[in-house]
């Protein structure tokens, strides 16, 4: 028996990372970032101020979950991220500016659906995301899909990838974690 048919056979749910995954971060977050960095006057290429934006995001929330020193809120950490970017390209902002900045993950769009026939054969449905709580809450709407669970890391006190943020998601779920496959944009 392959490790694929072992896989399809346990899996009973499956947990999407929210934000890459379900929803397409690098596409919204450019189309939202260029008309506002076009009135600001910077000339570069917005996407790439995205891609600088998302991996300082990812960097800081790294250096949080590896320096075990309690959880920082995924929003907090996106306002250092932006305001960081912002302050190497040398564009003047508000923190007004940069809450809004921040504050339109929450209007991202879903990838096209697979999920209703992810559903209709039978799994379970779930997002575990470094995502705020209240920032999940907000998405909902947007995101149009009811999973059956939405999880925040802020429930384990941990960014993925430490261990602790599968497990406790497991036991929101209710599921042995043998049972649940996460499913990434990434590795």
């Amino acid at each position: 028996m392959t490790s694929v048919s072992v896989l399809a056979r346990e899996t009973r749910v499956l947990v999407f990372d929210q934000y890459g995954t379900i929803v397409d971060m690098q596409k919204g977050l450019t189309e939202i970032a260029t008309p506002f960095l076009k009135k600001k006057g910077w000339d570069g290429e917005a996407h790439r101020f995205v891609t600088w934006w998302r991996r300082t995001h990812f960097e800081n929330s790294m250096i949080d979950a590896l320096g075990d020193r309690g959880h920082t809120p995924y929003r907090e950490i996106g306002h250092r991220a932006v305001s960081f970017v912002m302050d190497r390209c040398g564009i003047s902002y508000t923190q007004d500016e940069v809450r809004w900045l921040v504050g339109e993950i929450e209007k991202l769009k879903p990838f096209p659906d697979v999920l209703t026939r992810l559903r209709e054969a039978g799994y379970k449905l779930a997002i575990l995301s470094n995502g705020d709580r209240d920032m999940l809450e907000a998405a909902k709407p947007y995101i149009g899909f009811p999973f059956d669970h939405v999880i925040s890391v802020q429930e384990s006190g941990y960014f993925k990838p430490h261990w602790k943020t599968y497990a406790t998601a497991a036991e929101i779920i209710g599921e042995d974690r043998s049972n649940c496959l996460f499913v990434a944009n990434h590795a």
